[in-house]
């Protein structure tokens, strides 16, 4: 066992997994998780970087919806800020910042009972999707190992949302045999890229061409034409905090 770690700590952390895993199949929500996990008071979770499917996926209270709805209209917070760095926001004394990133969001919760806010970005590869928002009545940093193990949930989610919005959309692929051909080469390339499995590479590919309104053909022929790679770009040391 991990020092500081309770086994009771690392079972949540598998629920929570397991839970995101399977919650496009069974209808669940995906803010419960995160607060089985991650001790604050309430989570949304939004598309942000998909013009035609923004949204909030859901908030655990009313208070959650708000600071989402909030950023919505601003175009700016928390939510943005991490999907732009796709790092971690920490902010752990949202109303003693002297300098907030975003004022025009910061005027507008400074009477709210909102001490502190964490968001994190749901990307996939060079992917941007939206952001999971964590918020908590009193102000105080999240610990390290409470960062990883959100970085973690995060990552699962975002296939979950992704497969969302993509059912929602969904009008089918047809096409000639050829460019059945060179999607699956594009998916193979995908997948080499990112080391996942063929049905989540075809996933991002059908994702891309919906986030920009063209054919999985099209971005499968800019894939194989090396036009287009999904691989993220790395990151500096300065990218990471805690």
């Amino acid at each position: 066992m991990l020092a500081g770690v309770t086994v009771t700590e690392r079972q949540a952390l598998v629920d929570a997994k397991r839970a995101l895993a399977f919650s496009f199949e069974s209808g669940t929500n995906l803010c419960d998780p995160f607060l089985s996990v991650v001790p604050v008071t309430g989570a949304a979770v939004s598309v942000l970087a998909i013009p035609s499917a923004q949204s909030t996926v859901c908030a655990s209270d009313g208070m959650a919806a708000h600071l989402d709805e909030l950023q919505f209209d601003l175009g700016e917070g928390p939510c943005w800020e991490a999907l732009a760095a796709r790092r971690p926001a920490l902010h752990g004394d949202l109303q003693g910042e002297v300098a907030p990133l975003w004022p025009a969001f910061s005027a507008a919760v400074r009477d709210d009972e909102v001490g502190a806010m964490y968001a994190f970005p749901l990307v996939l590869g060079s992917l941007e999707i939206g952001a999971i928002d964590l918020y908590s009545t009193t102000s105080g940093r999240l610990t390290r190992g409470q960062v990883t193990d959100t970085v973690a949930l995060t990552q699962v989610a975002a296939w979950q949302v992704l497969r969302r919005i993509l059912a929602d959309a969904e009008t089918g692929e047809g096409g000639s045999a050829s460019s059945r051909r060179e999607i699956h080469q594009a998916t193979g390339m995908v997948l080499a890229q990112l080391d996942i499995a063929a049905h989540d590479a075809l996933l991002l590919l059908r994702a891309h061409a919906f986030s920009t309104g063209r054919s999985v053909r099209e971005v499968a022929n800019d894939v194989v034409e090396r036009r287009l790679s999904f691989t993220p770009e790395p990151q500096s040391q300065d990218d990471t905090r805690e």
